[in-house]
Parts: structure tokens; C-alpha cells; sequence
């Protein structure tokens, strides 16, 4: 099983806006290809994608860029990978015939749950655990 780079790169993109939420001011594209090391003109077209699914929004002008469109403990990798593929794992048919018809639904089912379970908070926890905090 392989995850796509385009499912990579919108997982990267989301963190990236995770990591800077809750501030209000957008990040323009170029601030989250450089955080998520992702080619600024391929992001564009992820960027299109994960809005069009309500995950991100977007401001235009000079002061504009992007922000996520809910909390990310609200937004899963599960959410992500559906809003790039429409499903969270790409297997053969379920309407195989034989026995691999049961094997690959369960392992479906299991990578749903697992992709479901995992917000954008906890991808982010342990960066933000390793920002030292200073009190003044």
C-alpha cells in the first residue's frame, strides 16, 4: 500500500495551517510550501481541492492566503485523504469475487478507522511540544 504524494503534500499543507492556528492572519502559499517542503506550484492545485471540500479557506489580496475552515481537532488525515481521493485507501474492488473480498474490506475498514481517529491536533502535538515556553 503507498499514500500518493498529493495525499502527502495536502497532509503537509493541512499541518502546516494547523501548526499556525488558532492566529487569524492568512499564510500565503509560499509560507506552506516552505513549511511543508511541497513545490509552491503544485500546491496550488491541493490548495483548490481541500478548499472545495470545506477543509481551508482562502483570502485574496495583498494581505490574503489561507486558513483552515474548522479547528484542527476537527479535521482528521481520514478528512484529508477523502478530500484528495475520495476514499482513504485505494484497494482492488469489493466486488472481487474469492476470498481477498473479505481481506480487503477489513483492511479498508481498519485504515478508515485508523486515518479517522488522527486530527491535525495530534499531528501537530509533538512540534508544539517542543516550542520552549517562557514566562515574563
Amino acid at each position: 500500500m503507498k499514500v500518493s504524494v498529493k495525499a502527502d503534500y495536502a497532509c503537509r499543507a493541512i499541518g502546516a495551517l494547523a501548526r499556525h492556528h488558532p492566529d487569524e492572519r492568512p499564510l500565503h502559499i509560499e509560507e506552506i510550501a516552505q513549511q511543508g517542503s511541497i513545490p509552491a506550484n503544485y500546491l496550488v492545485q491541493i490548495l483548490i481541492e481541500l478548499k472545495t471540500q470545506g477543509l481551508i479557506r482562502s483570502r485574496r489580496g495583498k494581505a490574503g492566503g489561507y486558513t483552515l475552515a474548522k479547528k484542527p481537532q476537527e479535521i482528521t488525515v481520514g478528512d484529508v485523504l477523502r478530500a484528495t481521493h475520495g476514499t482513504v485507501l485505494d484497494l482492488p474492488d469489493s466486488s472481487c469475487p474469492g476470498e481477498m473480498k473479505h481481506v480487503w474490506q477489513q483492511i479498508r475498514r481498519a485504515a478508515e478507522q485508523m486515518a479517522d481517529s488522527i486530527t491535525f491536533e495530534d499531528v501537530c502535538a509533538p512540534a508544539r511540544a517542543q516550542v520552549p515556553m517562557y514566562d515574563i
